[in-house]
């Protein structure tokens, strides 16, 4: 495993995280070299489960898992219980067989690997918000720079948003960890927004059905979304999948991927009002200021797909 690029995956490891944390897992050209548990879609000792059982069923190899924040900086936390069932999973009773979490808290952890790295060896994918990576940042920046590429599952790009009007669910659960985060002038992140999972780029019908019946993971990742299948039905009308995290996953992995993505200086709305954890993308420079990160918002749909498929088992022929 020496020759793969290594990967830090932070984690609120809610069904569709479960579903992007096995893509990675079963990707041969990376190697994960441990998990940080950050609360979000459920609390931080059940996302650990969730990433656990995960592991397990993903049949490759099974990094570390270190549980982080437990608590946002300021904010109280909101599960996404509508979304992900109440234990993120779809209320099937999954839990780890064999593995438990490993002795450590995660954003120490995660800063001693990177202090050990070479500069640029280590890239980060967060698929939740962003606590962890803002204590990091807080404790060790210069640390913290040592990363590669900082990929990020947060906001909603040029759309609306999945929880508030314009706010996205990962940056909305900790604005002021997410603010920490884009105004640390760290170079190479990027924010896939909610949008480049929608549209195409859901899993339709067919889809759904063809990765189910693919094997044992793709019935597992499939049925861990029962909840997000039900919302859809009330959101869109018809059976699909949003797949934020996976989306995430995909531009991270497989740049090939992506089909739209810019540099923009970006803030976040940390006020009281119903702007809070919305990320305001100036587009067009209006501020003046330089860009601090980029956004993707949208992906190939069939070349996304095609990896999820890919990763997850199914080998179908079109």
């Amino acid at each position: 495993m020496t020759n793969r690029k290594k990967l830090i995956i932070d984690t609120d490891c809610g069904s569709d995280d479960a579903m992007a944390i096995a893509m990675a897992l079963r990707d041969p050209r990376y190697e994960i070299l441990c998990f940080t548990i950050v609360a979000g879609n459920v609390d931080a000792r059940q996302a650990a489960s969730n990433t656990l059982a995960t592991i397990e069923r993903a049949g490759s190899y099974e990094p570390p898992v270190y549980i982080g924040a437990e608590r946002m900086l300021l904010k109280e936390l909101a599960f996404a219980y509508e979304t992900h069932g109440m234990d993120g999973m779809g209320d099937l009773g999954i839990r780890p067989e064999r593995l438990s979490p490993a002795k450590g808290h995660g954003v120490l952890k995660l800063l001693e690997i990177l202090r050990e790295s070479q500069e640029g060896e280590i890239d980060l994918i967060t698929l939740g918000p962003l606590t962890n990576l803002a204590l990091a940042i807080r404790l060790e920046p210069e640390t913290v720079r040592r990363a590669g590429r900082i990929v990020m599952m947060g906001s909603a790009g040029m759309g609306g948003g999945n929880v508030t009007a314009t706010a996205e669910f990962n940056i909305w659960q900790d604005g002021e960890a997410a603010k920490i985060v884009l105004e640390s002038g760290l170079q190479n992140m990027m924010l896939v927004g909610w949008d480049a999972c929608l549209g195409d780029c859901m899993l339709n019908e067919r889809e759904i059905g063809r990765l189910r019946d693919s094997g044992d993971l793709g019935r597992f990742t499939v049925d861990i979304n029962r909840a997000l299948m039900e919302l859809n039905r009330q959101r869109f009308g018809e059976d699909c999948l949003d797949m934020a995290d996976p989306a995430a996953m995909a531009a991270a992995l497989c740049p090939e991927c992506v089909r739209e993505v810019g540099e923009y200086y970006c803030e976040v709305d940390t006020s009281c009002g119903p702007g809070y954890g919305t990320v305001l993308v100036d587009r067009y420079g209006f501020s003046g200021k330089a860009p601090n990160v980029s956004v993707c918002s949208g992906l190939w749909p069939q070349r996304y797909k095609d990896y999820i498929f890919q990763t997850l088992g199914s080998c179908e022929k079109r």
